[in-house]
């Protein structure tokens, strides 16, 4: 599953369309009771993930495990700050303990060691014994400051104007069930016919 982001914060309307339009996590399950998150970032404008935080209110995350990188890019567990900037305002908590990454610091940098446009960066969690991948994905798609949801917030820096902004995961839409699908095209279809009778 693919998942966009959305602005926390509004530092700047054009930073925060720049995010949306090019971050994503993909969720995949990764075997053996584990599950991967794959941070990307598309570009072509300057951007850095710098921080990541897990909100999991499902309870479904056990133990953060290994970190793969692109090329140029570093992250440790543990972010500072030790909240999503601007998350009180959504109600995102870091959960459990340790639910969190930060690039490394120090030469060449938080930003450098990013993940900047056309890089990438995965990350394992092991799930809590009895709870599934598709727990995982229920909990992605609620969404939400309530029971049983699962959030992912990422601080990003490194945009051309200077500034930086936070966001969250957007939950996948809902699919339309088939009769619904039906209904609508039979709606649609019967306003064309009225239209075309009254002219």
């Amino acid at each position: 599953m693919t998942y966009n982001f959305t602005g926390v914060t509004s530092n700047s309307a054009t930073n925060v369309t720049a995010g949306q339009s090019q971050l994503t996590v993909d969720v995949l399950d990764s075997g053996s009771g584990t599950v991967s998150f794959a941070f990307g970032n598309a570009g072509p404008l300057a951007s850095s993930i710098t921080d990541i935080y897990w909100d999991d209110q499902a309870a479904v995350l056990r133990s953060m495990g290994g970190m793969t990188p692109s090329t140029g890019v570093a992250f440790s567990q543990g972010a500072n700050p030790g909240n999503l900037p601007g998350g009180n305002t959504i109600g995102f908590s870091v959960s459990p303990t340790g639910a969190s990454a930060d690039s490394n610091s120090g030469k060449p940098g938080v930003m450098k060691n990013g993940v900047n446009p056309g890089e990438w960066l995965t990350i394992v969690w092991t799930l809590v014994a009895g709870t599934t991948f598709s727990d995982v994905i229920a909990g992605l798609d609620l969404g939400g400051d309530q029971a049983g949801s699962l959030r992912v917030g990422i601080h990003v820096q490194g945009f051309a104007n200077g500034g930086s902004e936070s966001f969250v995961n957007t939950p996948a839409p809902v699919p339309l069930p088939g009769a619904a699908l039906m209904l609508i095209a039979g709606l649609g279809a019967l306003g064309a016919a009225g239209r075309r009778r009254r002219a």
